[in-house]
């Protein structure tokens, strides 16, 4: 099974308010099913910012969440990993301000819930694009949310096992 050295992938989307939002990630350079190039994610990195990069500031509210998710395909809403096949990571940030007032949190909470390192394997991928998600909380946030992902990815030809393994766990 030919393998390549690791590479990053990157992606941001940006959250807006309590609506869902999806940014779709291109993956035809890295994957192509009929000439059995598949892609391996064996990390994820997660970073949540305001859309200069800085902490996102909290109002007078004392809490406030973002959600992402990782997807093969193209989701309407947030979905269940226990449920549909084509989520590939998820995770949270919840945020607490105890003192009330505006500015940086004063706490914060995250949650990478289901990530590629965490399997023996990392996660294989066979579809040509994949689809970055999310939504916050409408109330507390005094900006939008950008969640932006960095994936550790190889490229490798897919064999007989590995079909197998991604039929049975990938729609």
């Amino acid at each position: 099974m030919a393998k390549t050295d690791s590479f990053f992938i990157r992606k941001s989307v940006t959250l807006t308010g309590a609506t869902f939002v999806q940014e779709t990630i291109d993956l035809g350079a890295y994957v192509d099913a009929l000439g059995k190039a598949v892609l391996r994610i064996h990390n994820i990195a997660v970073q949540y910012s305001d859309p200069s990069g800085a902490t996102p500031d909290l109002t007078t509210s004392t809490n406030a969440a973002a959600d992402f998710q990782l997807t093969t395909q193209t989701q309407a809403d947030m979905v269940i990993a226990g449920d549909n096949k084509s989520v590939v990571s998820s995770g949270r940030i919840v945020a607490f301000n105890i003192d009330s007032t505006d500015g940086v949190p004063t706490q914060v909470y995250q949650d990478l819930d289901i990530a590629p390192q965490e399997w023996t394997n990392g996660y294989l991928i066979g579809v040509e694009q994949r689809n970055l998600g999310g939504r916050r909380t409408a109330a507390g946030w005094d900006e939008n949310v950008v969640v932006s992902l960095v994936m550790e990815c190889t490229s490798e030809t897919l064999s007989k096992e590995a079909a197998m393994a991604l039929a049975l766990s990938q729609q």
